[in-house]
């Protein structure tokens, strides 16, 4: 699956939500993180789109003009974040769960 990461101000949140609303990023997974958790700027969301290619490629081109594309080393690093994330969440609701 392709996918991309993306830092938008806080400000832009409107422009941010028309973008994923276009019919092929609404299809795809998105993630959207206050940047100042994750150690980055204050005022500011990180935004993964994970997808087909194309669907992918569509939100690039839209989330341009909203926001600015992390580096493939920066972007790789939160991508591993949000994994992690991710499966401590299925962990603890792993152990919710059970008895």
């Amino acid at each position: 699956m392709a996918w991309i990461i993306f830092q938008v101000p806080n400000d832009r949140r409107a422009k941010l939500d028309e973008a994923l609303r276009d019919d092929a990023v609404a299809r795809q997974s998105h993630k959207l993180r206050d940047a100042a958790t994750l150690g980055g700027p204050s005022g500011h969301l990180f935004v993964q789109v994970e997808g087909s290619p194309e669907a992918v490629a569509r939100a690039e081109s839209l989330l341009r003009d909203v926001g600015t594309k992390l580096g493939a080393k920066e972007a790789e690093a939160l991508r591993a974040r949000f994994q992690e994330e991710d499966e401590a969440s299925s962990a603890g609701m792993g152990l919710f769960f059970t008895d």
